[in-house]
């Protein structure tokens, strides 16, 4: 990366590139690429890709700070207020999301009383804002997926279903192998484990997910859910060998030995 900046700058100098700040007619038009890049620091700093922290809590808010900006400079767009409203939504869970001895601590055991509330009040309000633009956007859509999480009482109470349909409205506007595996997640939630490894199952020769953990780990639970230990290890052990955040590591090879142990018990 430092290369290619360095490249970068040396041809802005040759080609004698003049920088300017755009003319506010000229904002809209570079809008996607900005929403991009501080969509992509947010998710860095949300799930570090590697390293001994689940969270860069400076990437994080850094994102937050920049979308912020955005939505002051901008007020009328929908999009900046439906990302703005998504990193809030996301990260109103930090502070559940690793127990106090560093374990990765899953959506289904969180303490919701430790959510901030404050965030989720204002990443609500900002969803509502920018779901009345017609037609939906893809960060508005997916604030909206944040939001059922984030309001939901408990656990056992997330409306899967309404989740699903958000899906269905999210893969049309923005199709993408991630929000494939997001759904068919969903879809196991919604239908049982089987249901959702039948809908992961299409993912498996998709190449842009050939080394994404999270496919792996998602079958893993599934298929531990229903009692397929040996099937699960296996897919624990090519997750663990996709990962390399620390915690994310641990949790997942705790996992694997607990369906090894439950395996070797059934004999």
């Amino acid at each position: 990366m430092a290369a290619r900046i360095t490249r970068a700058k040396k041809k802005i100098a040759a080609a004698r590139i003049p920088y300017r700040t755009p003319s506010p007619e000229h904002l809209g038009e570079r809008l996607d690429a900005v929403l991009g890049v501080v969509y992509l620091i947010f998710t860095t700093g949300h799930t570090a890709p590697t390293g001994t922290r689940l969270v860069r809590v400076d990437l994080v808010e850094c994102a937050i700070d920049l979308a912020r900006m955005l939505h002051l400079l901008m007020p009328r767009e929908n999009e900046i207020a439906a990302l703005l409203a998504l990193l809030l939504l996301v990260d109103a869970r930090r502070d559940s999301r690793v127990s106090a001895s560093g374990r990765l601590v899953l959506l289904a055991e969180q303490d919701r009383s430790r959510w901030d509330r404050a965030q989720i009040g204002e990443g609500a309000a900002l969803v509502t804002e920018a779901l009345r633009g017609r037609p939906p956007t893809r960060y508005a859509v997916e604030a909206a997926i944040a939001a059922v999480h984030a309001q939901a009482p408990s656990w056992s109470e997330t409306d899967w279903t309404e989740i699903v349909g958000l899906y269905d409205v999210l893969r049309e506007l923005w199709s993408s192998p991630v929000v494939e595996l997001n759904r068919a997640v969903a879809i196991g939630m919604r239908d049982g484990p089987a249901a959702g490894l039948d809908a992961l199952a299409p993912l498996l020769a998709e190449p842009a997910l050939a080394t994404y953990g999270y496919l792996s780990a998602a079958r893993a639970d599934f298929l531990r859910r229903l009692g397929r230990l040996i099937e699960a290890a296996e897919a624990y052990e090519e997750a663990l060998t996709l990962t390399d955040n620390e915690v994310e590591r641990d949790f997942l090879a705790g996992r694997l030995s607990e369906v090894r142990r439950a395996a070797d018990h059934r004999g």
